[in-house]
């Protein structure tokens, strides 16, 4: 699921969360055109105060995070690839990412919570009780876990870089429904597989009905803006072992940003999708 509009909306000039990151995409996938969510499926995770920050484009909201005049589009055209991925069971390729996002706060290249605001459309729309979120992506999903957290009948797990960017996600920071791994600087393949382990438990004993995964490839060796040390076929893995612990799973795109690797990178997770 993706959308033309990606290439066109929320231009970030040189920042390294960029229209290009959906271009080389196109350029070798193919895709189902999504509808944009409405702003009530937003507003079940995000305040009307944040909602009307976005909307009004107000620049360089903090270091990292420049909003535009077109970025409420995006963003709601993001979330809506998010709930129809959900819906067919898909991989939602859109930007901007999302996991950074918290109820009150755009940060860290994201605006609305697409991964959340999809677990949520799904209880409300599809009558679907328990959701599980897991979240790969190098940085931790302070956004996901600032919005579900609470919730019981959410699980949100995330494997991270720490101490990393955005400073959350340490060794001692759980919940009843949430779990963070965080893993070292120069980690690779054998330790993300033994952390998994940890994945597989909370999940199988949560016993969701869908399986949400917040799909950052800047783990990978090549990524510009991490220090984790993933193989292309570690995508292919993660993604394959994802699969077996849920009845449904949809995938969001979040992080990578190494344009010539990212197409394989998400080719890789596909297929371990099947």
């Amino acid at each position: 699921m993706s959308h033309t509009a990606f290439t066109r909306l929320h231009p970030t000039g040189t920042h390294p969360e960029s229209q290009q990151r959906i271009a080389v995409l196109h350029e070798q996938l193919a895709f189902v055109e999504c509808p944009a969510a409405a702003q009530a499926d937003v507003l079940r995770c995000h305040s009307p105060e944040l909602v009307e920050l976005v909307r009004a484009g107000t620049g360089w909201i903090d270091p990292d995070t420049l909003c535009t005049e077109t970025t409420h589009e995006a963003a709601l055209l993001a979330a809506g690839a998010a709930i129809e991925a959900t819906r067919r069971g898909g991989f939602a390729l859109a930007r901007p990412p999302g996991h950074h996002a918290e109820r009150d706060r755009a940060m860290g290249f994201c605006f609305y919570d697409s991964v959340a605001v999809a677990a949520r459309w799904a209880q409300a729309e599809l009558g679907i009780d328990r959701v599980a979120i897991v979240d790969w992506d190098v940085h931790h999903g302070n956004g996901t876990q600032d919005i579900v957290g609470d919730d019981p009948s959410i699980l949100f797990v995330s494997l991270h870089q720490s101490p990393f960017y955005p400073g959350t996600g340490g060794p001692y920071e759980q919940g009843e429904t949430f779990l963070n791994i965080p893993l070292s600087a120069g980690d690779g393949d054998a330790e993300y597989f033994e952390a998994w382990q940890l994945v597989e438990r909370a999940v199988t004993r949560f016993e969701p009905e869908l399986l949400l995964v917040s799909a950052g490839f800047d783990a990978h060796v090549e990524d510009p803006l991490a220090e984790i040390r993933l193989s292309t076929g570690a995508f292919r893995e993660l993604a394959r072992r994802t699969t077996a612990l849920a009845p449904r799973v949809a995938a969001v795109l979040e992080g990578g940003y190494n344009l010539r690797t990212l197409p394989s990178l998400v080719e890789a997770a596909l297929e371990g999708f099947g």
